[in-house]
């Protein structure tokens, strides 16, 4: 028997050892061009700007420095980058506004579809699924005809007799948010149907059967059982809203940057490449602790339905 067993683990060895054979040229790709990329703008973070871009290949922490602080011309002394704080705060606050918003239209609209008989509901995913199949930039120039001053919102609000002039909505932070609430909206409802979708409905009538009005039962019975379909669409919204570029840059001009859009001045315009590289690896370490949030939630609330 120890010699059958024996027989049977060198088997389930050599057959391990086939498969990550078989696997590392994948593997190896894989590493080449997700990592790769990463190291390079990790080691560009810590060398000299040139003087026309690229880098000098000398040390310098000054990237890193100038991501939090600002050096005096005069003095030389230190302080607190307001600007490069005011893009941060600016970019985390109309993220987190993006997925809320995201996530009170996206929840009804999931529960509505995921509710629908079953070739219905093909149907509205369908719908939901059309913005995909538009470039990022039409989408978002779209957004940009209905709320410029000469728009259709505008021009609705002024036939009617609502205002007496355009509203200023181009060019704002309201802009920004409605064109990444519009873009990301799908990537909210998806989850969260995959989740409802999974939901014994029996349930939800047995809180009613209970007498419990609508908003308990919504609280205590199908959000609990949808929550990792709200994690999952959030962190979906969030992470990609971080580093927005194309929408805050068409809708929101050149006053109202966000993290994606700083990056690319200083790569570009800015000819900061250590810089850009920095702020890079600085957005990359938000979205790690987003992730980590993530998987912490997710694993609590697995232990909890598991339970």
């Amino acid at each position: 028997m120890a010699h059958a067993g024996e027989i049977a683990r060198q088997s389930e060895l050599r057959d391990i050892r086939s498969r990550w054979l078989l696997a590392s040229p994948a593997l190896f790709i894989i590493a080449l061009a997700s990592i790769g990329p990463l190291a390079v703008v990790f080691v560009y973070s810590f060398l000299t700007p040139g003087a026309y871009g690229d880098v000098i290949w000398e040390f310098s922490p000054d990237a890193w420095i100038s991501v939090f602080l600002k050096r005096d011309i005069f003095d030389n002394t230190l302080s607190l980058a307001d600007a490069h704080m005011s893009i941060f705060w600016r970019s985390l606050r109309l993220s987190f506004l993006t997925t809320l918003i995201a996530l009170l239209l996206g929840f009804p609209t999931a529960y509505f579809i995921a509710t629908r008989s079953a070739r219905t509901r093909e149907i509205w995913l369908f719908l939901i699924t059309i913005p995909f199949w538009t470039n990022l930039l039409i989408r978002t120039f779209a957004i940009q005809e209905l709320i410029r001053n000469e728009g259709i919102v505008n021009n609705l609000f002024i036939k009617f007799g609502l205002i007496g002039e355009p509203i200023q909505m181009m060019f704002t932070d309201f802009a920004i948010l409605l064109g990444m609430a519009y873009v990301y909206f799908p990537l909210m409802v998806l989850p969260l149907y995959a989740s409802m979708e999974k939901i014994d409905f029996r349930l939800v009538e047995a809180g009613y059967d209970l007498y419990a009005p609508r908003w308990r039962v919504l609280r205590h019975v199908i959000v609990p059982l949808t929550k990792p379909g709200i994690i999952a669409g959030s962190i979906l919204v969030f992470i990609p809203t971080l580093g927005a570029y194309v929408t805050p840059r068409v809708l929101g001009g050149g006053r109202n940057l966000m993290m994606g859009n700083l990056i690319e001045l200083q790569f570009g315009q800015g000819r900061n490449w250590p810089l850009g590289a920095a702020l890079s690896m600085t957005l990359l370490a938000i979205v790690l602790v987003a992730l980590m949030v993530y998987v912490r939630f997710a694993a609590r609330t697995g232990g909890h339905n598991h339970g």
